[in-house]
């Protein structure tokens, strides 16, 4: 639990502050929501992002990344970017402002 909450603190001033954002419980862990949309989540020690269904293939194709789901369902438009692919505050900012981008694409819950 340690590495989430740590993810969590360094995620949290990424996000707080903005329009919309609120933060739940969800998949066993903490999520950050834009506009009542799952936007991303701690996984173990990883970061959960929500991206493009239409660039699953591509995403998985980038260092660091895995898939999300569970085992023998992987969720589309998910995925897992493990610790090596966030060490630094820039990367993780990247993935975050990612997800975001495509969040905000999303109908409003």
């Amino acid at each position: 639990m340690a590495n989430d909450e740590a993810l969590i603190e360094r995620r949290s001033p990424m996000l707080s502050g903005r329009k919309g954002i609120s933060e739940k419980k969800a998949f066993g862990s903490t999520c950050f929501l834009l506009n009542g949309n799952v936007c991303v989540g701690d996984w173990k020690g990883s970061l959960a992002v929500r991206l493009d269904k239409e660039q699953h293939d591509e995403t998985l194709a980038e260092p660091h990344t895995k898939p999300f789901g569970m085992p023998g369902r992987v969720m589309k438009g998910w995925a897992v970017v493990e610790p090596a692919g966030i060490e630094s505050d820039g990367d993780l900012r990247a993935w975050v402002e990612r997800a975001i981008d495509f969040v905000e694409s999303l109908p409003a819950k």
